[in-house]
């Protein structure tokens, strides 16, 4: 792939190792989320599935909401609002670290999980977070291969990581280990992993263990699609045999018109 080619076919294991052989700069895009590269290693992923980093921190109580968005407001434009959180003291290095790796391994799992779909590179595309630690390509892809083949030793259905969840109605959270329990008892209908996991402030692959550990044991499952909402009625449909006229009447009308 040159720096110049924006579109491409193929697999995005395929791509990355493309982009780590040429040392490339920017952001693959897939179907489920974002790759952003600096010198063909991984920096930062995204994906919609996986809560960011933000949450993360913000909810387990890490750091407060008003820190992280300060260091947002001063240092995003510049690409360095890791370095700026480290640089305030609201987090140690190897806590910045730390967290990132584990954001940035949760949702490299659900940018990769939809293969063969076409993908675009933009060449030049950094983050606003900045570098924090650079991860090799192979070290992302074993890891999400690792991860995948783990849950589906679980529970074979990858419907479970990111549909909308219902439970069974004996399902009891007070009858399960406490990690499990707490991710049941967010189980209501409309929640998915992504959203359990960044109310719990967990990492998405520990709460996906726990999630396709009920639905093996027939305690969760995806919920069933909603109703489609019922289609208004057009006005004056339906009514045109109502309002067609009586063609019998109008002939004995006729007919007496025509006598007088």
């Amino acid at each position: 792939m040159t720096a110049a080619a924006t579109r491409a076919d193929g697999s995005a294991p395929a791509l990355l190792d493309t982009l780590a052989a040429d040392r490339a700069t920017g952001a693959l895009t897939t179907r489920s989320g974002v790759f952003y590269l600096a010198a063909g290693h991984v920096v930062h992923v995204e994906s919609a599935h996986s809560p960011a980093l933000g949450d993360l921190l913000t909810r387990s109580g890490a750091l407060a909401p008003a820190g992280w968005w300060e260091a947002v407001e001063r240092a995003g434009a510049r690409r360095r609002v890791g370095r700026q959180l480290v640089d305030s003291g609201r987090l140690t290095t190897g806590a910045l670290e730390l967290a990132h790796t584990g954001a940035l391994f949760d949702a490299a799992y659900f940018a990769l999980a939809h293969d063969g779909t076409a993908l675009r590179f933009r060449p030049g595309v950094a983050h606003w977070l900045g570098v924090v630690r650079p991860v090799p390509v192979a070290t992302v892809l074993r890891e999400s291969c690792r991860r995948r083949a783990l849950l589906d030793r679980i529970w074979p259905d990858p419907a479970v990581d990111t549909a909308p969840l219902t439970r069974t109605p004996d399902a009891d959270p007070a009858a399960l280990p406490p990690r499990r329990g707490r991710a049941l008892a967010l189980v209501d209908g409309g929640r998915t992993a992504a959203q359990i996991a960044s109310a719990l402030a967990h990492r998405t692959f520990h709460t996906l263990v726990e999630l396709r550990r009920l639905a093996a044991a027939g305690l969760v499952a995806p919920a069933p699609p909603a109703p489609a909402p019922p289609v208004p009625p057009v006005p004056g449909a339906g009514r045109a045999d109502r309002d067609e006229p009586d063609t019998a009447l109008l002939r004995r009308l006729l007919d007496a018109l025509e006598a007088l």
